[in-house]
């Protein structure tokens, strides 16, 4: 189970936004970027919360951001691959949705960005797989002979 570390800085909210990589549900917007200088050994993700204006008033915004917290307790620590940074974005859906339904969201989103624990397993498998080709051909991956 990995660790959550929460993002509390404007600047990580501002880089997390500039990866340019999100999918959007419709209780919740998931944006996620790989984090500077991983630890290959660590099991810390980033995780960042919001709530803007167009999901209403403050208590309203409040329970947005408490329902996306809870969500992301119970889904991403056990599911979401370390080494990235994630910022969950409500929308107005958010404080009216079923919990049931919001996890269901989170866990497509995280599946759909690539993110999903097994995914990242399975692709660092195959690259691992395919760096012996590489050295037998004489070249790297990325064609370029060494």
């Amino acid at each position: 189970m990995a660790a959550l570390e929460r993002l509390r800085r404007r600047t990580d909210f501002l880089r997390v936004a500039a990866g340019r990589r999100k999918w959007v549900t419709p209780s919740l917007i998931l944006q996620t970027l790989p984090r500077e200088a991983p630890d290959p050994v660590s099991e810390i993700l980033g995780v960042g919360f919001t709530a803007t204006r167009k999901v209403g008033n403050a208590v309203v915004r409040n329970r947005a951001r408490r329902r996306l917290r809870a969500a992301a307790a119970a889904v991403m620590g056990h599911n979401a691959a370390p080494g990235f940074d994630y910022v969950l974005i409500a929308r107005a859906e958010t404080s009216k949705r079923p919990y049931g339904m919001l996890i269901g969201d989170l866990e497509t989103a995280l599946r759909r960005l690539g993110t999903w624990r097994d995914a990242v397993a399975r692709r660092d498998a195959s690259r691992e797989l395919d760096e012996p080709r590489a050295a037998q051909r004489g070249g790297t991956d990325e064609g370029i002979p060494c």
